[in-house]
């Protein structure tokens, strides 16, 4: 006998002599003789759209996902459960290595204040950090992240992530503001990568990405540019209302920094631009772009960005904004736009916690008007897209293994302080 592909709890038998028939009982036996996980909860939604709790997903012990069929076609040993069945949560911007600045910058610093400590405090006893990235990729497994786009300025990271328990997407993050300093920069930054390079399997991912527009010169752009051709790349972008006056005017408070740090910035010429239509064109070659924090981002940034043919992905970390500059990102103005969305946690030195479910509430309890399958759709699909990791992630299709998670503490249809989640498979 042979199983064809099916849809809508139909499948069709290939029986010796040529005798097809689609039969519902023998489904139900075949799922029952192979083990299937089988869930079947209140809501469930697919990674697309939000189905009701008459559908059942099943899959593989190992999590590989086999279908969704309605209840009436699933057999028996199906899990009864009360809340929203969801792929596993894609964290699009994290910073792994910082781990262990957990509470120790203040909130609403500022972003000036706020790089500047991160520069001066990062260093602490190797042992205290690779406990605290222990710590937290145990949180993000817990709050049922699959996948995560993180920034890496060094090895520190490597030895957890050579376990293969989440999927990474590695950026070797490069910055550099001094024109002088572009190829020890880049050499510095090409050494991490190419130990990044060496991680096997499909699992790890790795590519360059500017740290800011503020603190790439433009002789380091040119030298890892070429890398973007056709991978996913990030940036952090319009983080605080002082980068775009440094690129439109060549003042504000990013001068300040530049001396705390001794950095001479008399090179620099303003462009007259905002800081995003300054470097975007430099990223064309990009498949897709992630932007991250957007928290100034106006409409005609939006507008440009749309102009400019490339794949990007709007970044929301709304925690790390409140927690950095007490702000928050745009987003009625993205949405307006039809702009991709999706949700990224920052790291534990800009926010209490390490879960996209904590991002969701924020999210709901400033902007109620949108709906849950939207921000699920951010938080999963649209994240392993743009990380290039749809193949396996980010909605229950026939072969993936995105990871099934129960979100529970809903009240009509709206994300609750008091929402969990749990991890399934």
């Amino acid at each position: 006998m042979r199983i064809a592909p099916w849809n809508d709890g139909h499948v069709t038998f290939s029986f010796p002599g040529g005798k097809n028939t689609g039969l519902p009982n023998v489904l139900q036996r075949y799922f029952c003789a192979m083990g299937f996980l089988k869930f079947q909860a209140t809501q469930l939604f697919d990674g697309h759209s939000l189905l009701d709790g008459e559908h059942v997903v099943i899959a593989g012990k190992k999590g590989d996902i086999q279908d969704i069929v309605l209840r009436e076609n699933a057999g028996d040993d199906i899990q009864q459960l009360e809340g929203i069945l969801s792929p596993g949560f894609i964290n699009a911007h994290c910073h792994l290595e910082l781990s262990h600045l957990k509470g120790m910058i203040p909130e609403h610093t500022g972003l000036i204040d706020f790089v500047f400590t991160i520069v001066t405090q990062r260093h602490l006893p190797e042992e205290a950090i690779s406990s605290a990235i222990i710590t937290a990729e145990d949180e993000m497994l817990k709050n049922g992240i699959v996948a995560v786009g993180d920034i890496c300025n060094n090895n520190s990271t490597l030895f957890q992530k050579q376990k293969g328990r989440l999927a990474y997407y590695n950026f070797l993050e490069v910055s550099g503001w001094l024109p002088e300093m572009a190829d020890a920069r880049f050499q510095r930054s090409k050494g991490v990568y190419d130990t990044f390079n060496a991680l096997p399997g499909e699992s790890n991912k790795q590519q360059f990405a500017a740290h800011a527009p503020y603190s790439v010169s433009p002789a380091l752009w040119e030298k890892i540019n070429p890398f973007f051709h056709g991978t996913t790349t990030t940036i952090h972008n319009q983080e605080t209302a002082f980068e775009d006056e440094l690129f439109k005017k060549g003042t504000g408070d990013f001068l300040r920094m530049y001396q705390k740090m001794g950095i001479d910035n008399n090179f620099f010429k303003p462009t007259g631009l905002t800081s995003l239509q300054s470097y975007l064109p430099k990223m064309t070659n990009a498949k897709q772009l992630l932007l991250v924090h957007n928290t100034f981002t106006t409409e005609e940034d939006i507008l440009f960005s749309h102009r400019q043919g490339i794949n990007i992905n709007w970044c929301l970390c709304v925690n790390a904004n409140q927690y950095i500059e007490d702000a928050l990102p745009p987003l009625e103005l993205l949405r307006k736009h039809g702009s991709k969305i999706v949700l990224g946690t920052d790291s534990l030195a800009s926010n209490h916690s390490l879960s996209i479910l904590d991002e969701m509430k924020t999210i709901t309890s400033y902007f109620p008007q949108i709906p849950i399958e939207e921000m699920l759709r951010w938080a999963t699909i649209n994240g392993a897209e743009a990380l290039q990791m749809e193949e396996r992630l980010g909605s229950f299709e026939k072969g993936k293994q995105p990871g099934i998670v129960l979100i529970k503490g809903l009240n009509e249809g709206v994300f609750q302080p008091c929402a969990t989640i749990q991890r399934l498979a």
